[in-house]
């Protein structure tokens, strides 16, 4: 039975990863610093404070497998130095303690490590990374941390990722479709790569074990892309409403975007941000959850 540490396991994606991987059969030891929901199948540890000086040796010991998710959100307000600090150098200080002691460290990066919040084309592992911000620079610094340490390694980037109770873009998405009145977004056809967080979760299964993996680097994300009025459109369907979505003149658009403070907010809603799992795929792993179907299901979570 392969040991496997998680870490950031109260998280989005972390808590979702614990329970995945522990229905597989796995040994699961949860790292976490908020308290976890029981569960007879996992074994709860503290994780240390990464902001701090960790000490990651207590947390390693009889590990086969680190999967690291903890960091600070690209959503969570941060300065440069503590995402550096945390997303980085946390990470560095892991791959040190881990080297010689587990037989791989699958890191759990972003795609914002490559990418701004738009790119023109669609996005491969091939492409030189870009990263426009501090959030993708930490997790870039920590990529490039891993892939020079001596540790068996697997990188992971996945695009904007879809679970029930989510953060970021995609609650302030929710909390709009939400809203009991039609939304000005119709003509709104920047598209976006996304994954759901099952098939994240599975990802990260699928490279957990298999020696062709290691040293690679994979974006994750459903091979077909949404724009943004259809994720709109997906997210009211769960909530068992219509779309509700009526076209803004493309010029009324751009001039309210272009207004002091709205940049980020532009790139997001009037740029492509597509990215390809092609590499993944060749591999055998196979997203289940089309993101219109991935969306719904968030809508429908919300119902409760």
């Amino acid at each position: 039975m392969r040991r496997v540490l998680v870490t950031g396991a109260s998280g989005f994606i972390g808590r979702a990863l614990v329970g995945y991987l522990a229905e597989r059969g796995y040994a699961v030891r949860a790292a976490s610093r908020k308290p976890l929901v029981a569960r007879d199948d996992v074994q709860p540890v503290t994780a240390p404070d990464l902001a701090g000086s960790p000490n990651w040796k207590p947390l390693l010991e009889g590990v086969d497998v680190v999967v690291h998710a903890a960091a600070i959100a690209h959503a969570e307000a941060a300065d440069e130095a503590e995402l550096a600090l945390v997303n980085h150098r946390a990470v560095a200080g892991l791959a040190e303690a881990a080297r010689g002691t587990v037989e791989r460290l699958i890191f759990l990066s972003s795609i914002r490590a490559q990418s701004g919040s738009c790119a023109a084309g669609t996005l491969t592992e091939a492409d030189e990374p870009r990263p426009s911000d501090a959030y993708g620079r930490a997790k870039l610094a920590a990529e490039q941390a891993l892939a020079g340490s001596h540790v068996p390694f697997v990188t992971v980037r996945p695009v904007l990722v879809a679970g029930a109770q989510p953060s970021g873009n995609l609650a302030a998405l929710l909390r709009l479709a939400g809203l009991k009145l039609p939304l000005p977004m119709g003509a709104f056809t920047a598209r976006r790569s996304l994954v759901d967080r099952e098939d994240l979760c599975a990802a990260i299964a699928h490279v957990l074990v298999d020696p062709a993996h290691l040293g690679e680097t994979y974006i994750a994300a459903h091979p077909e892309p949404i724009d943004i009025a259809a994720m709109l459109a997906a997210l009211r369907e769960g909530l068992n409403r219509g779309p509700g979505l009526f076209a803004v003149p493309a010029p009324l658009t751009r001039s309210a975007l272009s207004l002091p403070g709205m940049g980020e907010m532009r790139a997001k809603l009037l740029g492509d941000l597509v990215a390809s799992p092609a590499k993944l795929m060749k591999t055998g792993w196979e997203p289940r959850w089309a993101p219109r179907i991935a969306l719904a299901r968030i809508g429908a979570a919300a119902l409760g």
